[in-house]
């Protein structure tokens, strides 16, 4: 619009037609900017050893992977302060802020980072103290001992009236993910596999429809392993948990729909908006190879990387959150924990935790973000990075299964040692300079900022835990920058 003499005019803009470029004409512009470069030094080079880009056509036949339920992600904030108190205050302003669910930490567990709540039936009755149960998503984090919050949120629950099996609660039961954090797996693993169907049956006869088992891939991740790699251990502890379900008599679909995935985003946009995709393609060809074509899209929590985040100028940590962020978004989690970026340093104040939870609600509400349905359908890069990514995937779940299946691998120490020379290789480009950490090897502050926390963490190692019957070899976490000082 355009004011003249006091009243405003519609102005009108002629239509600009762009003349069609073919592929041959834009080839030869990129060749003379090349300067007698290979055109193929424009493709990156994944991690999972294949090349991408540096072009390619539209895929006009694509179908969308989209989340398993329409509209938004859930914004879940995590409660993790060891102080009930606080942790309820925290979660009480995290709701009232935005947030629409929050994740339940426990001190122990291989997403706690040295701090999380007390695993008691009281500190969780605080934790969650004059928070509405009936109207927020709640997720117990994976833990060896997940079943005692279970029933401690069963009995919050019939304390206050409500039906527990009515509430939107993804329980995470997983002992895969703490058998490789901690090396240890407490009792005989056909027992416990025995009792996770049996588990799920009776909730499922009882009306509960959330996600009972949960494939984590964070551990597999903070180790040190591709996206390949993650992809591969988590579809593996799926199968898991899916055989254990249809030995105790439950139907395919149902069982399907009984678990839960949970991935690990960093800051490598594309590849990671791939990661999400291809881990929905990975889980229908393999419920396909098992005769099931209608069972529900897979139901995918995504989490910022602990791995990717910077102890020196964790500022620069606010930008990593943002582009995991996007990419879970554009990736199609359905739902997304954003680490405060003093996450590194210890446990974050309500600033920090306010900062985190702001980033996904400015992505949804002013970004629009959550309005298209996998916005990277039919992009031929995006749809080529996710065939490639699903492809590396499948062949390690494959390997996986040749060695046993997931819990055997791990036992023999075999996986372990694939993420391990994952991590070696990529500590060795960062010792070369070949991958750049901006705070931490480029652009370095010449003197850190204070962070208001509330507390460090106690210890970098995983809790030990008591003599099972089968030990192996822990993936212990670590950041990608820790490798690495910056320079004086």
């Amino acid at each position: 619009m355009a004011r003249k003499g006091g009243a405003m005019t519609a102005l009108t803009i002629d239509k600009i037609d762009f003349p069609e470029t073919s592929e041959a004409e834009w080839r030869s512009l990129v060749e003379k900017g090349l300067k007698g470069r290979d055109f193929g030094s424009l493709a990156a080079r994944a991690e999972d050893g294949f090349s991408y880009g540096p072009l390619h056509e539209r895929r006009r036949d694509a179908s969308p992977l989209a989340r398993s339920a329409d509209g938004r992600w859930a914004v879940l904030q995590r409660v993790d302060d060891p102080d009930a108190v606080r942790a309820n205050a925290q979660a009480l302003a995290d709701l009232e802020g935005g947030a629409n669910g929050l994740s339940l930490v426990f001190a122990g567990s291989a997403s706690a980072h040295g701090f999380g709540l007390p695993m008691d039936v009281a500190t969780i009755g605080r934790a969650l103290a004059d928070v509405e149960l009936e109207m927020v998503s709640l997720r117990i984090e994976p833990h060896m001992d997940a079943r005692r919050a279970v029933e401690a949120i069963r009995a919050l629950a019939k304390e206050r009236r409500q039906d527990f099996e009515a509430l939107t609660l993804d329980l995470c039961l997983d002992a895969i993910g703490p058998f490789a954090f901690t090396g240890s797996f407490a009792g005989p693993e056909r027992d416990f596999r025995a009792h996770a169907g049996r588990a799920t049956k009776s909730l499922r006869a009882s009306g509960f429809r959330g996600r009972v088992a949960e494939a984590d891939g964070r551990v597999f991740h903070d180790a040190g392993a591709t996206a390949g790699q993650e992809l591969g251990a988590v579809l593996a502890t799926a199968l898991y948990y899916l055989r254990a379900m249809l030995d105790a008599g439950i139907d395919l679909s149902d069982a399907a729909a009984s678990i839960g995935f949970t991935l690990a985003v960093d800051q490598r946009q594309f590849e990671q908006t791939a990661k999400l995709r291809a881990l929905r393609l990975l889980w229908a060809k393999l419920l396909e190879e098992c005769g099931e074509t209608t069972a529900p899209a897979a139901r995918i929590h995504a989490e910022t990387s602990w791995r990717m985040m910077a102890a020196k100028d964790s500022h620069s940590n606010i930008l990593r959150a943002t582009i995991a962020a996007f990419a879970a978004g554009t990736g199609g989690a359905d739902s997304l924990s954003v680490l405060p970026h003093t996450t590194p340093l210890g446990l974050a104040d309500p600033a920090a935790r306010r900062l985190a939870r702001n980033i996904q609600i400015i992505l949804q509400d002013e970004s629009g973000l959550a309005r298209v349905t996998d916005p990277a359908a039919g992009s031929g890069g995006i749809e080529a990075l996710t065939d490639l990514t699903a492809e590396v995937a499948w062949s390690e779940f494959q390997k996986i299964e040749a060695e046993g299946g997931i819990f055997d691998s791990l036992s023999a120490g075999v996986l372990q040692n694939r993420v391990m020379d994952a991590r070696t290789a990529r500590a060795a480009k960062l010792a070369e300079g070949k991958i750049v950490i901006v705070g931490v090897n480029l652009y370095a502050l010449d003197e850190e900022r204070h962070h208001d926390l509330h507390g460090r963490p106690a210890a970098a190692e995983p809790p030990s835990q008591p003599p099972g019957e089968t030990r192996c070899e822990p993936l212990r976490p670590h950041r990608t920058s820790e490798t690495v000082e910056a320079p004086a």
